[in-house]
């Protein structure tokens, strides 16, 4: 097995790479509660709206919608702020980079970890719309290129 474990992917948030330019990733994990594992174990989980914010010497991920799980008699608000789990040294990083005008924390993925749920988060800024043109053009011009080069070697043979 490879050093790091297997990882199950529960939710993602694809918009972030179009939306952002990603410059710093961390991991993390999450304080939940018992019903709220559940109800991710199923998959119904949305990072897509979130963000992760430090207030004091803690970093909390805010937005993150995680449904009621139905078979559970507590009441929660699906939409909770909820604490990440970080080292020290980390949390120093966040604490330093993190309070720069223009940038902001967006979680990437959700994940479970050798049995741990884990969050994926970047160091994000905000792209313009030139920006992102830019982008498609790029991607636009390596698919075509790729379709030569795939054309070219079938012609060789």
């Amino acid at each position: 097995m490879a050093k790091g474990g297997s990882q199950n992917l529960v939710a993602t948030n694809r918009q972030a790479y179009h939306r952002f330019a990603i410059l710093e990733k961390w991991e993390a994990g999450i304080v939940l509660e018992g019903p709220e594992v559940r109800s991710i174990r199923e998959g119904r989980a949305s990072i897509k709206e979130s963000f992760c914010r430090v207030v004091g010497k803690e970093a909390w991920i805010i937005n993150m919608h995680i449904p009621q799980w139905p078979h559970s008699g507590k009441e929660m608000d699906p939409t909770r702020m909820r604490k990440l789990l970080l080292h020290r040294s980390q949390l120093q990083q966040l604490i330093t980079k993190g309070v720069r005008k223009g940038f902001t924390l967006i979680p990437l993925r959700l994940y479970f970890k050798r049995g741990v749920l884990k969050v994926e988060f970047a160091l994000c800024q905000g792209k313009q719309l030139y920006d992102k043109r830019q982008d498609i053009k790029k991607r636009m011009h390596e698919r075509e290129m790729s379709r030569a080069h795939v054309r070219q070697s079938k012609g060789n043979r």
